[in-house]
């Protein structure tokens, strides 16, 4: 039991999570989590975070609809919304990093999992790293090394096709403090699983681990050895549909005059909390008020840019 003095008397009394990394002095954790700001993600009020044009986008991005972490929002103007999921995202993230932790941040596909684990590296604090690799498709040892030696900044000559040498710079590497972040981490097989957990294992490691993607808890259940070392696991939901109007007139201001009971009937009958649904969905109805700014965001117009999704949204 950790213990930490509020001042007027009051003392804040923290249980230190199994899983946590140990060896860590009595106070770091606390002082960590105090550090980190972190609140309840249950509630509050949704928060607009910013246009496309206030987060950098990379050189080599084709189209202004891509973000910072490949996050495509597809529609001019749109901006980022911290709803209750993506604040309860940066909570179970911000937790594991203080508590130098794994984390797996898993849901179904378009809910929104790598913008809401993005916001919650956002929002820790500047000098704590954040390395970011994706795994690729079908990998192999090989091929994930070299992810993870790019992402810790150590691609110098043939360091990451020997596996030795390699394997020992990583472990170098990841004694810092820092958050190693590995999205679509379902395309893992056991094996590699088994190397990210000996890595993380080795002595002096003092980094977090946070693995996302639809599927990766079951990736992980594959792998009982990393899987135990799982300090938080966070599913990702669906936008309930009392979220829909407010968190979409804050995402796009094309739905500012809509219909929340139309929005309802879409919600009901085409996106089903889908984030990324409704994000393709502004598109065209943005598209359509550029061709004819007269046009109402009514139930027509709202039909019309559903049915462009086809039968598989």
């Amino acid at each position: 039991m950790i213990k930490r003095d509020l001042g007027a008397g009051r003392v804040l009394e923290v249980a230190r999570p199994a899983g946590a990394r140990v060896g860590l002095e009595p106070s770091w954790y606390d002082r960590a989590l105090a550090d980190l700001g972190l609140v309840d993600g249950a509630g509050g009020p949704l928060v607009v975070d910013g246009s496309p044009a206030d987060v950098p986008v990379p050189e080599d991005a084709a189209d202004a609809g891509v973000r910072g972490g490949g996050v495509r929002l597809y529609v001019p103007g749109a901006r980022l919304v911290s709803t209750r999921q993506v604040a309860a995202v940066a909570e179970a993230v911000g937790h594991t990093v203080a508590a130098r932790g794994m984390c797996c941040v898993y849901g179904d596909t378009g809910l929104g999992k790598t913008v809401a684990v993005e916001q919650a590296l956002h929002l820790l604090p500047g000098r704590v790293p954040v390395w970011r690799a994706v795994a690729g498709v079908a990998p192999g040892l090989p091929q994930l090394r070299a992810s993870l030696c790019e992402a810790l900044g150590l691609l110098s000559g043939a360091l990451p096709h020997r596996a030795g040498p390699a394997s020992q710079a990583l472990t170098r590497a990841l004694a810092e403090p820092g958050v190693l972040f590995l999205d679509d981490a379902q395309r893992l097989t056991p094996p590699l699983l088994d190397y990210l957990r000996q890595l993380w294992d080795a002595p002096g490691c003092a980094a977090a681990l946070v693995l996302c993607g639809a599927g990766s808890e079951r990736a992980l259940a594959r792998a009982s050895a990393l899987r135990s070392r799982v300090l938080t696991w966070h599913q990702v939901g669906r936008l309930e549909p009392s979220q829909v109007p407010q968190t979409l007139t804050l995402f796009h201001p094309v739905w500012a005059q809509a219909n929340p009971e139309d929005l309802a009937r879409a919600d009901e009958q085409m996106a089903r909390g889908n984030f990324r649904t409704w994000a393709k969905i502004t598109l065209h109805v943005y598209a359509a008020r550029e061709r004819g700014p007269a046009r109402r965001v009514d139930r027509e117009l709202i039909e019309q840019a559903c049915a462009r999704l086809g039968p598989y949204p």
